[in-house]
């Protein structure tokens, strides 16, 4: 059976397809500021020499690894409210989710990043007279990041693809816009084949902003 395609019934609804792409570009835009600023701190607190500090850094990496963040953001919609008496939107469910796995994920760049260091750099930095974290802000960082700007490159691609998560609680990114088209026209087809071309262009220029990235500094550092 030949299935005939009609697109114009998707495009009727732009303004609907808009909001899901302004609050996708929302979620992304927020969960990776936070997702990859938070990474690096916990990044640094597993690479710190006390157990105390380390130990919990870990501890929370390996939760937020080892937990889908469908999942996750599942349990910020209905199970933290009726622990605590907080209500919480789907909005604030999804960043909450993706955020938090971003945090997992990207300390463990920024830790492989920072380990990757030659130790007598470290020793050059106490030899003139620095702190460790003064080493680790003006000698160790600056080097390190460097190397992590593909990987973290390719952090933010995945945060804008987890986005779409966000459509299990309701929340109106690009997703949970295609289903409410195809709830009302019965385009399904149509209307996913939209959001995933509308997904291939914005993030073709990313992946080739990684891939520059991997020949540039691979090559620096060969």
């Amino acid at each position: 059976m030949e299935y005939t395609w009609n697109f114009t019934s998707v495009f009727t609804y732009w303004n609907v397809l808009a909001v899901g792409l302004l609050g996708t570009v929302k979620l992304f835009i927020i969960c990776t500021i936070l997702g990859l600023g938070g990474g690096l701190i916990m990044g640094m607190l597993r690479y710190s020499k006390s157990r105390w500090v380390s130990y919990p850094a870990m501890l929370y990496v390996e939760v937020f690894r080892n937990t889908p963040v469908l999942v996750q953001i599942i349990w910020f919609f209905f199970a933290l409210p009726v622990l605590t008496g907080i209500e919480v939107s789907p909005f604030l469910a999804a960043i909450l989710g993706i955020t938090l796995n971003t945090i997992a994920f990207s300390s463990e760049v920024f830790r492989g990043g920072i380990q990757s260091i030659e130790r007598e750099q470290w020793e050059a930095g106490k030899a003139i007279g620095m702190s460790y974290a003064q080493t680790m802000r003006r000698v160790i960082l600056p080097q390190a990041l460097k190397r992590m700007l593909p990987p973290l490159t390719s952090r933010g691609i995945e945060v804008f693809k987890m986005s779409t998560l966000a459509s299990i609680v309701a929340y109106p990114e690009m997703l949970q816009q295609a289903k409410l088209i195809a709830s009302y026209e019965f385009n399904p087809i149509e209307a996913y084949t939209v959001v995933a071309l509308i997904f291939f262009v914005v993030l073709l220029p990313l992946v080739q902003l990684t891939y520059m990235l991997e020949r540039r500094f691979g090559k620096s550092d060969a």
